[in-house]
């Protein structure tokens, strides 16, 4: 499969071969408002917070993981398919809006370790449990890594209206279209490149049983969101990271 057309990208496609290309699924993207100077303490000192009306964001996106494959090399039996759990907030360096990554929880060891050692992401490992029905989501994940703070997920989501590509400047827009990753390793600050067709969302139902994954991170927020989309499924491709800083 090729890489889709690039002209909805706030900047071009790097220089050189994509890493690894996954796909993710049954993805929810869960949201609250929090304090920019909370956000300052918890990332790296080589970006700047990136805010929307003056507000920075942290995001919980449960999802699945699926077709996980190294370039030149096809999906390896047991290591290509796995729930995922991110808690994120939103960076900016050198003009390039990107993620900053809290915390990363999945089941599966390997791409935890590869994840962990190629590019420095902050992966937990969990126990979880994901079923999905006519796009209906039941997410449950209970963090037991040795050493991490404990953290907890167990919601239920669904789409609930039409599908709808974001436009530049809304909200939406803000929290979704993001084509780098930023994380910091060592002292230095590395960046990402990832590219995907515009995001197919959708409004979102949530109902929040439990979650204390923004606690864990150090965020103290409602366990229900203040903003939730629902998106069926995206193909993804992700460059090795450059140290810039």
């Amino acid at each position: 499969m090729g890489l889709p057309d690039a002209s909805h990208r706030p900047w071009p496609l790097p220089e050189g071969s994509w890493a690894t290309r996954q796909t993710w699924s049954a993805l929810a993207f869960l949201h609250w408002r929090v304090p920019a100077d909370a956000v300052r303490q918890a990332v790296g000192p080589g970006v700047e917070v990136d805010t929307f009306d003056g507000s920075a964001w942290l995001g919980v996106v449960p999802f699945r993981m699926s077709g996980v494959r190294l370039r030149w090399l096809p999906p390896v039996p047991g290591t290509a398919a796995f729930p995922e759990l991110n808690v994120r907030t939103y960076v900016k360096r050198d003009g390039k809006p990107g993620v900053w990554f809290l915390s990363l929880d999945a089941t599966n060891l390997s791409a935890i370790a590869v994840a962990r050692a190629w590019f420095g992401l902050p992966y937990r490992r969990s126990r979880m449990e994901v079923t999905e029905e006519e796009g209906r989501v039941s997410y449950d994940s209970v963090r037991d890594d040795p050493g991490a703070p404990p953290a907890v997920f167990r919601a239920r989501y669904a789409p609930s209206g039409g599908e709808f590509r974001a436009r530049p400047g809304t909200l939406e827009h803000f929290l979704s279209e993001r084509y780098c990753l930023y994380t910091e390793v060592r002292g230095g600050l590395l960046r990402a490149e990832i590219h995907h067709a515009p995001w197919e969302l959708r409004p979102a139902r949530v109902a929040v049983r439990e979650n204390s994954m923004a606690r864990a991170a150090g965020f103290d927020v409602a366990p229900a969101p203040e903003h939730a989309l629902y998106a069926r499924t995206i193909d993804a491709w992700i460059w090795g990271p450059r140290r810039i800083g």
